[in-house]
């Protein structure tokens, strides 16, 4: 690859992994937004079985990913895409058909026909997303090694990613609800195809216009080492402080963003009466983000990516603190909400923007220290413990709710009081959130930008002795 002169690193790089965190969030966006309300209202699973049926399906979890990412690693052949384009692509496809069977709108079938619909469709969506999701992040190491332009990657990355979260947030409150505030299974099924289709675009659009720049036989293992040992990479993981800290602040954010999602939407059905601008408000509280991007190449040049998501992370507890305020459910109250949102959503963005590349860099760390790169797995690991805090946070979230007065089936009808108790718990998790971020990336994850500029020197002086 050395001898075969490659297009520089530019745009176009960016704009095409942009499109493929796109295409990993509509359906990933589809499925963490509208999912508890579909199989709790609509679907009336009741909250204990989704709450059981939710952990079960983390059992996959913890065999998937590491197995999958670790096979990642292991696969030595020869692919004429190339291993990492080829496995995504097989992903992108998986990922279109498991996401319509998991939204298939069947209210009246048995139970037990809804529990099996519920374990398999999501087992399938997981799997598929897994495959896609893995070598997608790790792509990041093979795109480039230069520290700024992974920064760079780590944006549009964010970028992508907001957007696909954007557009079902805001269109699917105003499609799927109904007048009585109530969802339609139907028109989520529906939705489902059409951003399923659009993702698997998104993805091909990205694995034709990336261009690989460094050897992918030299990433996944270092001549060092001469057979794939996973227990030993997942031992190296837990001694990655980086990779931990990464990892924390990345469930910290899911626990509260995905966790409370569903009481949020209860908030708005019963709180404020209107679940149709439930994404709207949540726009907004987006779009401080992309205030500071154009700077945020200079700032990470100036700063370093630890030292700016550690003062974003703090500016997102003085907003989540925000929403204890007492103002009511009428216009103070969602003008009070809105506020909140802003300032949470100003403190996330410097997380959110750079926190693959803070993952990048904790992957050149265990090659820096072990003597192998091992992305597939570190990356597999770090996504799983993302997805266990999607998993069950959302799930003992319900658990809290119906203790709270929370009944699935009453659908908007809910008391007053349990739409008041929605309000307190939101805050309290948006609170948490906030401060386990900043805990994790102030005080555990521990690549400074000194120490990112010595790691960068040392590991291209290897690679270029190879």
């Amino acid at each position: 690859m050395e001898k075969t002169k490659l297009r520089p690193f530019g745009k176009r790089d960016l704009l095409a992994y942009a499109a493929g965190d796109l295409g990993c969030n509509m359906s990933f966006a589809l499925k963490s937004s509208i999912m508890a309300i579909f199989w709790t209202q609509y679907m009336a699973l009741g909250e204990k079985t989704y709450a059981l049926l939710l952990i079960i399906v983390q059992i996959w979890d913890a065999i998937n990913d590491p197995l999958l990412g670790s096979m990642f690693d292991a696969d030595k052949r020869d692919y004429k895409r190339g291993k990492f384009k080829t496995y995504i692509f097989i992903g992108a496809l998986g990922l279109l058909f498991s996401g319509l069977f998991f939204f298939l709108p069947l209210p009246n079938a048995p139970l037990a026909m809804r529990c099996i619909l519920f374990v398999l469709g999501y087992i399938l969506w997981d799997a598929f997303y897994t495959i896609a999701n893995v070598p997608y992040g790790s792509m990041m190491s093979v795109i480039t090694t230069v520290g700024s332009e992974r920064a760079q990657l780590s944006t549009w990355r964010s970028i992508g990613s907001m957007v696909g979260n954007i557009v079902p947030m805001v269109l699917l409150p105003i499609i799927c609800y109904d007048a009585s505030e109530n969802l339609k299974g139907e028109v989520v099924f529906v939705a489902a195809i059409i951003m399923g289709v659009i993702g698997l675009i998104s993805f091909i659009f990205m694995l034709k216009n990336t261009t690989i720049r460094v050897e992918e036989s030299k990433v996944t293992i270092s001549e060092k080492t001469q057979k794939f040992n996973v227990f030993k990479a997942m031992g190296n993981f837990m001694k990655n402080r980086a990779a931990i800290g990464a990892t924390l602040a990345a469930m910290a954010m899911f626990i509260g963003m995905q966790g409370s999602s569903t009481a949020t939407t209860v908030l708005f059905q019963s709180y404020f009466g209107n679940a149709k601008i439930s994404g709207i408000v949540m726009l907004i509280g987006y779009l401080p983000m992309f205030l500071f991007m154009p700077f945020l190449k200079k700032i990470v040049n100036k700063y370093g990516k630890k030292e700016a998501c550690a003062v974003g992370s703090a500016v997102s507890v003085f907003g989540a603190l925000l929403l204890f305020l007492p103002l009511g459910n009428g216009m103070a109250g969602l003008v009070g909400y809105v506020v909140a949102q802003v300032f949470f959503g100003l403190g996330l963005g410097f997380y959110t923007c750079v926190s693959w590349a803070l993952m990048a860099d904790a992957i050149d760390y265990n090659e820096w220290k072990n003597g192998t790169k091992e992305e597939g797995t570190v990356y597999s690991l770090h996504s799983f413990f993302r997805k266990l805090a999607q998993g069950l946070g959302p799930s003992l979230v319900i658990l809290i709710m119906e203790a709270l007065g929370y009944v699935g089936e009453l659908g908007a009808d809910q008391p007053m009081a349990v739409a008041t108790n929605m309000k307190w718990l939101v805050a309290a998790l948006y609170t948490f959130s906030a401060v386990v971020m900043f805990i994790s990336i102030a005080f555990i994850y521990d690549l400074n930008q000194k120490k990112v500029a010595e790691m960068t020197a040392d590991l291209e002086a290897r690679r270029a002795e190879k």
